[in-house]
């Protein structure tokens, strides 16, 4: 987890305390700035108490990872529970994640994204972003509490021993109740190092407008390859206050930490461990308050650039696109998981990649005609890993209504390695928004799509 040290303390002595009427509780997931794209968000909405999406979150539980490092790594002393009093959602479109108990015996929460994968192209921006209200508990009372969002590299996955080498980014980390937000980044070796490890290189001011504990704040984090050298930078509530270069580190520490499938995200709220303790002694107290939620709003992914300009699909049949005509999957009007990237197959222009478990596209006014379609067919790639696969859906009108069709693909040979799979689907005549929808038993992306269409026969 998150394991900035004593280099951190002097940056807390300077936080103002700001206290004005707090923010909105809800909002939904903001849309793409021009010229960005989402690649992945979760706004939390669900029936209250209950857990979030289980197609989007690992729920993370105990005092360690099997086989990893005590406490987490950072000395932190609470058990990591799936229990709906540590974490639920609220039903008005927030996740909760509660801390309970007193003394030295404490439960919370602590999930992390089921992708892996998040990383930019060559020449674009990623964004990652969060608005969260930090547990609302300061002063004596809040002694041990440390909320975070933070992303770990890949490679952390089922190794636990190579931190911080991989990367570690801390998005928002706050401890003690105290109105500071922390951006900090890890990487190198431990200790000492590049990045001055355990503490990291770190930069911290207050929340803007009202406290972080009184309000909610947007988080923001942007890995940056569109500039040279590349650059990574922290944001609250859109006010820069953080960046590290790629020349402030060495070549080969900036690759090990960049150079990998990409980072995962996490969520928690620790008690006690190193941060805290570094700035208050030995916590939590026995003045610590139990009950205290950090509140998440949303959080989502977007790249820069993406997109492009949807290309013009030229109407053959009154009141729409035709079924029947070769539909580009990077004409979609709407997405979720996916980019936009050029593709070596027959004719060249792009198609849509990285396409995981529960990615979509949505094609808008697809005109069927009055004579059914009863087939589905597909341009596709793969360079899925032995044992990935999964399922391209066709659905109608929604992202949720039962599929018409469907066709399994798994490796092709390579992510550029294209053919055409047919489906039969149930008859459709009319115009209908269509849905392609892409299911996976694996996390990991597992194919590439560049056109479809539909026929009669």
């Amino acid at each position: 987890m998150t394991r900035t040290g004593w280099a951190a303390v002097a940056a807390v002595l300077a936080a103002g305390l700001l206290v004005t009427t707090a923010l909105r509780a809800t909002a939904a997931v903001p849309p793409p700035p021009t010229g960005w794209s989402l690649v992945w968000s979760d706004d939390f909405n669900g029936s209250a108490g209950t857990l979030p999406d289980g197609n989007n979150w690992i729920i993370d539980t105990g005092h360690a990872y099997p086989g990893g490092p005590g406490n987490w790594g950072t000395g932190e002393i609470q058990n990591y529970t799936a229990s709906p009093s540590n974490l639920s959602l609220d039903g008005a479109g927030n996740l909760r994640i509660t801390p309970l108990g007193s003394g030295q015996n404490w439960t919370s929460a602590r999930i992390e994204t089921r992708r892996a994968d998040f990383k930019p192209a060559d020449g674009r921006i990623l964004r990652i972003e969060g608005r969260i209200q930090m547990p609302n508990v300061t002063g004596q009372s809040a002694l041990g509490y440390w909320p975070a969002f933070w992303a770990l590299g890949q490679p952390y996955r089922g190794n636990y021993w190579n931190w911080p080498g991989i990367g570690e980014f801390d998005i928002m980390e706050n401890v003690n109740g105290l109105n500071s937000v922390w951006g900090v980044l890890h990487c190198g070796v431990n200790p000492g190092g590049p990045c001055n490890e355990t503490s990291g290189i770190a930069a911290s001011r207050a929340c803007p407008g009202a406290s972080c504990q009184s309000a909610f704040h947007t988080y923001r984090f942007e890995w940056d390859r569109s500039v040279a050298p590349n650059q990574f930078r922290w944001y609250v509530d859109g006010q820069q206050f953080h960046s590290v270069s790629q020349s402030q580190v060495d070549a080969a520490t900036w690759t090990n930490m960049t150079s990998h499938a990409g980072y995962f995200l996490l969520l928690n709220v620790a008690m006690g461990g190193a941060f805290p303790d570094a700035l208050a002694g030995p916590t939590p107290t026995a003045a610590t308050v139990s009950g205290r939620p950090m509140v998440v709003d949303y959080v989502a992914v977007w790249q820069s650039g993406t997109t492009g300009p949807t290309p013009t699909i030229t109407p053959t049949t009154p009141g729409g696109v035709d079924a029947r005509s070769t539909i580009q999957a990077e004409a979609y009007q709407a997405q979720s998981g996916t980019i936009v990237e050029p593709t070596t197959d027959t004719g060249g222009g792009q198609n849509v990649g990285a396409i995981a478990n529960g990615d979509w596209l949505r094609f808008d006014g697809v005109n069927f005609g009055a004579e059914a379609a009863r087939q589905f067919k597909a341009r596709v790639a793969s360079g899925a890993a032995g044992g990935v696969s999964g399922l391209v859906q066709v659905r109608l009108d929604s992202p949720t209504a039962a599929p018409i069709g469907d066709f399994a693909v798994a490796n092709t040979g390579g992510w550029q390695s294209w053919r055409t799979v047919p489906a039969n689907i149930a008859a459709v005549t009319g115009t209908h928004t269509v849905y392609l929808t892409f299911s996976s038993g694996q996390p990991a992306d597992f194919v590439n799509v560049n056109w479809f269409t539909f026929s009669s026969t």
